[in-house]
């Protein structure tokens, strides 16, 4: 490395760093930063082969892929687990939902949003603990019961599983204030009551408590298998706080990556080899220049194939390699750019630009007319 001070105005001197396959990077001198250093990447390093092995994937994959098709996997939990049952499913592995269709997780998966609606499944059908009743609600407002034939089926699901995929979605949860139980997603209008049914944020310390929970209980249960958690990018459709809905996601969404996070290093020397994360949600946010389409929530159609094939190709054994992997991302965030011409900002921006263009050369013609 180069050191390079900068002159007296007080600016820190700063080392000159050329990371292997990295465009130049600077960074302060004043502070040891260890035996390596992984950089944020510089406009440059975007258009690089290996962008999202370099700044999105390392440290979080496993040493060799571990699903192959007779793993039995179990995905659920908010909508982006559904597209990793989808694609698992396509490549013809062994998926849960296709086990059995009727129980909760299958038919509900990607409803299961919060981490309280995951843990009550584990509680119920591994313990045979029961949350307190009418929280189990579909899309239609229908109430789901807790049977035991139910339990029995999802108990069965879960100790035959050998990897589990597990997405978080947001921290905004629905509560029974008169039982403390939580509602999957919000409560129905139907069965709205004013008097009992409260509205707040998970805090740090319950979620992380409810993903440790869930660690605990599988390690218990069913300790031959590995888990692979991931936070859901999809945003709030609408935040029940008094705030703004862009400032209430990120809140909810730093809430579960912290306590993902905080979980992943904690148990990670008990767990060596067994617990992962995948940065789905990092891919989505930080990857593309246009996530979503003119509701704000719906991903680009090129968006979600790009990051399951990320995931298969570091997590699945089959024939794609994470060249072609980071090739197909790679393609999809081009057509993500281009995307951006239909952006409502960057239609106006364009439309300003040019109309811009036009005043300025009318004013030069009869800038030009009067000095003759």
């Amino acid at each position: 490395m180069s050191i390079k001070a900068i002159d007296h105005l007080g600016i820190q001197e700063t080392i000159s760093v050329v990371p292997a396959g990295e465009v130049p990077k600077k960074m302060g001198s004043s502070f040891f930063r260890g035996s390596a250093s992984n950089f944020n990447p510089y406009g440059s390093d975007h258009v690089k082969d290996d962008f999202a092995s370099r700044f999105l994937l390392k440290g979080w994959t496993p040493d060799k892929p571990f699903i192959s098709p007779t793993t039995n996997v179990t995905a659920f939990g908010s909508c982006f687990a559904e597209n990793i049952s989808k694609h698992l499913a396509k490549l013809g592995f062994d998926v849960s939902k296709n086990r059995d269709r009727d129980i909760y997780i299958s038919s509900m998966g990607e409803g299961l949003v919060n981490v309280h609606s995951i843990t009550q499944q584990f509680r119920w059908a591994l313990e045979g603990i029961a949350p307190p009743t009418n929280l189990w609600h579909g899309y239609k407002a229908e109430e789901f019961d807790l049977t035991e034939e139910i339990r029995t089926r999802t108990r069965d699901v879960f100790l035959n599983t050998d990897v589990f995929i597990l997405t978080f979605g947001l921290s905004e949860i629905w509560y029974d204030e008169l039982t403390g139980g939580v509602f999957w997603r919000a409560v129905p209008m139907k069965h709205y009551d004013p008097s009992r049914h409260k509205f707040r944020v998970c805090t740090f310390d319950e979620t992380k408590a409810c993903i440790q929970e869930i660690v605990t209980l599988i390690g218990k249960h069913v300790p031959q298998a590995k888990i692979v958690v991931t936070v859901s990018p999809i945003p709030l459709i609408a935040t029940f706080r008094p705030i703004a809905c862009l400032t209430a996601n990120s809140a909810s969404k730093a809430i579960i990556r912290a306590a993902v996070d905080e979980t992943v290093r904690e148990r990670g020397d008990e767990w060596a080899g067994r617990l992962y994360y995948f940065p789905a949600y990092e891919i989505v946010n930080e990857a593309f220049p246009n996530r979503f389409v003119e509701d704000g929530r719906h991903l680009q159609n090129m968006i979600v194939p790009a990051v399951m094939n990320l995931f298969q190709a570091t997590f699945c054994n089959t024939d794609l390699t994470i060249e072609q992997a980071e090739k197909m991302l790679k393609d999809a965030r081009l057509q993500s750019a281009n995307t951006l011409d239909d952006h409502a900002l960057f239609s106006q921006a364009r439309f300003a630009s040019r109309f811009g263009g036009i005043v300025k050369r009318l004013v030069g013609r009869k800038r030009a007319a009067k000095s003759r």
